[in-house]
């Protein structure tokens, strides 16, 4: 069509997030259970046709600057059904939620498959958009679109922290709880670091999310149009956009 796309690799994202106020998902092996059981590259390509990079079920990511790298997620299917075995729900049947949204719903399926490829009992429930988001934050397990936000501490400070407004798995783990609050009182990106490399471990361990991948986003406009570059919110900053004369 002649137009021009600007895209960004962001801090955007989705999560299959169990919540432990729901048995048997107050138990983290049945959780690690099935976030073993993904692999998250896979999830990328069929979800979303490989538009994005794989993330590695900590919710923090390269463009964060205080970000550690701490190794990929990696499938263990063996583990998964061990894990499962241990907590006396091999027979449990999961039922992932999903918002009838096309990419999201894509990727709920993709973790559904890999969930059901690795012998686990998987039910998949698609619901409109209206009915979802009146109990989003309820769901015994569910997936949910993340904007990205410029630095990790602050999806951590509302997502997972203790009684946060959007805490949606109801996690509430004092030892991630005193890790956050010191990288949230450590101003210096670098020195985060360290810190938050550890917060990062105990998510991942905490088998509290599925996080498959931080995906692209695009801004699409005609030619001569300048400065209308995709924001990773989503914003506009038509100050700063011009039309070539």
């Amino acid at each position: 069509m002649g137009l021009m796309n600007s895209e960004i690799a962001t801090g955007s994202t989705i999560v299959a997030r169990f919540n432990v106020a729901n048995a048997p998902y107050d138990d983290v092996k049945v959780r690690r259970a099935a976030q073993l059981a993904v692999d998250n590259s896979a999830v990328l390509a069929l979800g979303l046709g490989g538009r994005g990079k794989p993330a590695d079920n900590h919710h923090v990511g390269p463009m964060h600057p205080e970000y550690a790298d701490i190794g990929p997620a990696r499938r263990d299917v063996e583990q998964s059904k061990k894990l499962l075995a241990e907590a006396g729900r091999a027979d449990h049947e999961f039922e992932l939620i999903s918002v009838d949204v096309e990419w999201q719903k894509s990727t709920g399926d993709a973790i559904g498959a890999q969930m059901r490829e690795a012998g686990l009992k998987i039910k998949r429930t698609v619901l409109p958009a209206a009915t979802f988001w009146n109990d989003w934050s309820k769901y015994p397990f569910s997936c949910t679109e993340w904007l990205g936000r410029p630095l990790g501490v602050q999806v951590l400070a509302l997502a997972y922290k203790s009684g946060a407004a959007w805490n949606e798995s109801a996690y509430a783990n004092p030892e991630f709880d005193t890790l956050l609050d010191k990288a949230l009182a450590t101003p210096d990106a670098k020195a985060r670091k360290e810190t938050m490399g550890k917060i990062e471990q105990n998510l991942r361990d905490s088998g509290i999310i599925i996080q498959p991948y931080w995906r692209s986003v695009y801004r699409t406009y005609r030619k001569g149009v300048e400065g209308c570059e995709q924001h990773q919110a989503l914003e506009q900053h038509f100050e700063k956009v011009w039309i070539e004369s």
